[in-house]
């Protein structure tokens, strides 16, 4: 279609500078719009991870901005796809002693993993389970959170080709070890709009799927700049966007300003 031929085209003759707009140290907005693209840039040396959950908070679901608002949060988006009760993970979720969901989900390749126990091994990182040792790593983090990988270790789409549509939650990690909040707005298939993101000039290294359609949420307030990113419905139920409506989330993750 020439549409995507167009959105994956990027401007990649622009400097960072012109690309990401500084909010705070180590803390970085770049928007797309063409695709319609925010991401967030978090240096983890300047900012903590928290995986906050319902299941920890007597089952109370919040909106991305009522979570930052009552934890304090910068900025806060889903922490992954839901089941049927509202409240648990569909893959495994452990946050410190607080087992959100204890079964490891064999049909999903991508662990997201941050408050390590000791310093041999980064901060936070998507976790492979295709290319790396997820068991052993898996033990050296206190946080971890199981969803679907969109890209391999070799920087490749391994999402297949799908006729659904939806707005879309991610998460990646750059080659520089920065996490990447990713919302896409518009009604991307995983397929294309992950071939978009390898296309951008923002040195994608790994993302993993978290949510779409109407739950799809990114809330960030900080440094003067707030605003709430909200999904649209799934094509062919209903694409109007003056109906976008915060949506309750069982689990978000969020960041913190580390100590100057």
């Amino acid at each position: 279609m020439v549409v995507f031929l167009v959105f994956l085209s990027p401007p990649s003759a622009l400097s960072q500078d012109e690309l990401w707009k500084r909010i705070d140290d180590g803390l970085f907005l770049g928007e797309f719009d063409s695709q319609k693209i925010t991401l967030l840039r978090i240096d983890p040396k300047y900012y903590s991870f928290r995986l906050l959950c319902a299941s920890e908070n007597n089952k109370l679901r919040m909106t991305a901005k009522q979570w930052c608002q009552k934890n304090n949060l910068i900025s806060a988006m889903n922490a992954g796809m839901f089941q049927a009760d509202g409240i648990t993970n569909v893959g495994y979720m452990k946050n410190f002693n607080h087992m959100n969901n204890p079964r490891l989900n064999t049909q999903y390749k991508a662990i997201l993993a941050f408050n390590p126990l000791d310093t041999t091994v980064p901060e936070v990182q998507i976790i492979d389970m295709k290319c790396q040792d997820s068991e052993g790593l898996r033990a050296k983090y206190q946080t971890l959170i199981q969803s679907i990988r969109m890209i391999s270790c070799r920087q490749e789409n391994v999402w297949q080709k799908q006729n659904e549509l939806y707005s879309i939650t991610a998460f990646g990690m750059d080659k520089s070890g920065n996490g990447l909040f990713i919302f896409a707005e518009p009604a991307y298939s995983v397929h294309d709009l992950t071939n978009i993101l390898l296309s951008l000039p923002i040195s994608l290294h790994n993302a993993m799927y978290l949510e779409g359609g109407p739950e799809a949420t990114l809330y960030f307030s900080g440094s003067g700049i707030e605003f709430e990113k909200i999904g649209s419905y799934d094509t062919g139920l209903n694409e109007n966007d003056f109906l976008k409506i915060a949506r309750p989330l069982p689990n978000v993750i969020g960041i913190v300003r580390k100590p100057r």
